[in-house]
């Protein structure tokens, strides 16, 4: 049951960030504005096929230590490069409890990525 329900987990923690993953395709564009680094658009891909990867991985049950972990990684770096400037920065309320929504979303995804890594078997590892 413990194995059954480890699973579930996974591929319901896989499910999002395989839609986030192809959303960096979709708008690549108008995310990239928001890239604190040069070439935007480039960074937005490469983390929509960052975001797949690390999907895939949780539901084909390979390399989840490492997915779990650069995927944490990468959360965290969100939340430390474009969340918290933005909750910061925000000029009224509303864009302020938006950007604390997603930092904390991001926060807590993070969390979850890395006891996902942390927790996993070597048989899967």
């Amino acid at each position: 049951m413990q194995s059954t329900l480890r699973n579930i987990g996974h591929y319901l923690y896989a499910l999002p960030f395989a839609v986030f993953g192809l959303f960096h395709f979709m708008n690549a564009g108008s995310m990239a504005g928001m890239v604190p680094l040069p070439g935007g658009v480039f960074w937005v891909y490469f983390t929509g096929v960052a975001l797949i990867a690390a999907a895939v991985s949780f539901v084909i049950g390979k390399k989840v230590r490492l997915a779990g972990t650069l995927l944490g990684i990468m959360l965290i770096i969100f939340v430390l490069s474009i969340h918290l400037p933005g909750t910061i920065g925000a000029d009224n309320p509303q864009a302020m409890q938006m950007s604390m929504t997603s930092l904390l979303k991001d926060l807590a995804l993070a969390g979850a990525a890395f006891y996902i890594a942390g927790s996993t078997t070597e048989e899967n590892a």
